[in-house]
């Protein structure tokens, strides 16, 4: 089995949905990993959200386009992506209020918020980005 194969395996049974190069450290080096990981994003099998960041994706049944692969959408990969790089983040206000049930108007975007102000990493879903600002 090719280190290729080896990492789409473990792509295609995970339960998560965003995956950090470190991920796939135990099947091959650095620079092999890396290979691997351009060629799924090239088959459709990886969609890349930011440096090092990568979300399994899917083929959209009407467009045609790469849609990440996760229930909660684009909001849901951004969310996961700062958890597994363990950077604190908040809600914007009116997301925080209708999650906690003050709210019944359905935010049209979920603006994430990193609260450390030297996290200055670009990761981009589709038109949903955190930190494109700056």
């Amino acid at each position: 089995m090719t280190i290729q194969n080896r990492i789409e395996v473990r792509v295609k049974r995970s339960k998560r949905s965003v995956f950090i190069r470190s991920d796939f450290e135990d099947i091959a080096g650095y620079d092999q990993v890396g290979r691997a990981l351009r060629n799924l994003t090239r088959n459709g099998v990886l969609m890349k959200i930011g440096y090092g960041l990568y979300a399994r994706a899917r083929t959209n049944r009407i467009t045609g386009k790469l849609i990440p692969d996760n229930a909660a959408g684009a909001d849901g990969v951004l969310i996961e992506a700062m958890q597994r790089l363990d950077v604190e983040h908040k809600l914007d206000d009116l997301s925080n209020k209708y999650f906690a049930g003050q709210s019944s108007q359905i935010p049209a975007n979920v603006k994430i918020i990193p609260l450390d102000p030297r996290f200055t990493r670009k990761i981009a879903v589709g038109k949903r980005y955190i930190n494109k600002e700056r």
